[in-house]
């Protein structure tokens, strides 16, 4: 598919040569086949080809070369979850999800949205990426959490216990806070922190690192995105310099997001190189975990059976988007956990970040096949290893549902805490620790 692109249409970021020869290579790899139709989400509710891979880069390649650009193209543009499962079903190597990000900018820049549109995604980004604005007013609804209607109260997330284990190991990782997930579920990041000092790893915390910038840049606000991952690269830097092994993520949505921090700043002369050393030292928690199976396996000798019926969600961001399939599974078998059967595990549980709050319908809808999949086989909890698709399942089921890595450290024999005060963090004038290259689990790096 041939594209020539009209420059003189594209805002500032996107008219860069890089960019360019970028959605002209991607756009040219599309041969129209449709495999993509059989795995879209929005596809299989409307069956309307403009509500699929397909016909959305048509929108986008039409809107490169000076077509008009509509509030119906961003309609559609729109409703795409970019859960990227075209990705993994696409012969061709479409990677659409680049594509898709190109285009909502573009559009962004020369279609004007209605203004309840845009205050209510500027409010989003406002709300959402104030750590402490969103701490504050979700304690609120905590407290009036036991006063609130069943289906409600679902909406609000159960706090678990979160102590962190007594930094005592030469290896050490740093993990990702990221932005909602400390306020939401502390205890993600505390159940690593124990899983893997029980493998003899030391998670850190890095107090200055915000939002990992996946929220701006899926809601076309490519300029804050990259500021982000700018302030991020600043804070971990001294660290990396250090010695420090993996940057780990306890949220897959996060995790894809920043293993592209080379790509997004690779015309940035200051930052691309750091950029993609971040990149390159970025993991799935999965990842490293797996890497960890024969300490995992020892740690987890004395533990009984769990009895647990479980069912796993396998986030996008995980499985299309980081190519991460098969890995968690086998963790949770370790461990005791029965795993049951889910039909449809490709399909998204209709999060995607704040799809769920700007596409309610969509969302809603497919949720609800999502839980219909994931509790055919009559499971105790649901385990999933993303925080969105976390509290949009436990809105629609009395269920638990919780991360996986919460299951699995829950097998662990007790610990003594330390407060999160205590965490030691790394000095910028540290000799550098050995390294060591984290092996990578053929199942995790296995693409279509």
């Amino acid at each position: 598919m041939k594209t020539y692109i009209n420059v003189a249409t594209l805002p500032p970021s996107s008219a860069t040569p890089s960019a360019r020869a970028e959605a002209e290579a991607i756009i040219g790899k599309c041969v129209h086949c449709g495999f993509c139709l059989a795995t879209c989400p929005t596809y299989q509710l409307e069956q309307n080809e403009l509500d699929s891979p397909r016909g959305r880069i048509y929108l986008i390649k039409s809107m490169l070369e000076g077509g008009p650009t509509s509030t119906q193209t961003q309609h559609y543009l729109d409703r795409c979850l970019t859960c990227r499962a075209c990705e993994t079903t696409c012969p061709s190597g479409v990677e659409y999800g680049r594509l898709i990000d190109i285009g909502r900018h573009v559009s962004e820049h020369r279609a004007t949205r209605r203004p309840a549109q845009r205050v209510s995604r500027l409010f989003l980004r406002r709300l959402l990426l104030n750590r402490r604005l969103f701490t504050l007013l979700l304690t609120f609804a905590r407290l009036a959490r036991p006063f609130m209607p069943s289906a409600l109260q679902r909406k609000i997330p159960v706090r678990w216990p979160s102590a962190w284990p007594t930094p005592r190991h030469t290896r050490q990782m740093l993990v990702l806070d990221g932005c909602v997930q400390p306020a939401l579920a502390p205890s993600i990041n505390a159940a690593a922190a124990r899983v893997l000092d029980a493998v003899g790893i030391t998670l850190v915390r890095v107090p200055k690192v915000r939002c990992c910038g996946a929220l701006s840049q899926h809601l076309s606000a490519v300029d804050e995105a990259a500021a982000f991952a700018r302030h991020n690269i600043d804070a971990w830097w001294p660290l990396l310099e250090t010695g420090v092994e993996a940057i780990v993520m306890t949220a897959s949505g996060c995790g894809v997001h920043v293993s592209e921090y080379g790509h997004l700043l690779r015309d940035d002369p200051l930052y691309a190189a750091k950029a993609a050393r971040v990149s390159a030292l970025t993991r799935d928690l999965s990842q490293v975990v797996a890497a960890e199976m024969p300490a995992l396996r020892q740690a987890l000798a004395a533990a009984p059976s769990s009895g647990l019926r479980t069912a796993f969600h396998s986030p996008c961001t995980l499985q299309h988007g980081q190519r991460l399939r098969g890995v968690v599974e086998p963790l949770l078998s370790a461990a005791g956990f029965e795993l049951s059967a889910v039909a449809e595990p490709h399909l998204c549980c209709g999060s995607a970040g704040t799809y769920s709050i700007l596409q309610p319908r969509y969302s809603a809808r497919l949720r609800r096949r999502k839980i219909a999949a994931l509790t055919l086989a009559a499971p105790n909890v649901i385990a999933t290893a993303n925080i969105g698709c976390l509290t949009q399942l436990q809105s629609g089921t009395a269920l638990p549902v919780r991360h996986w890595i919460e299951l699995l450290a829950e097998r662990l024999p007790p610990i003594e805490p330390s407060s999160p005060s205590n965490i030691r963090t790394p000095r910028g004038d540290e000799q550098p620790a050995e390294r060591r290259v984290l092996k990578q689990p053929n199942a995790a790096t296995a693409r279509d």
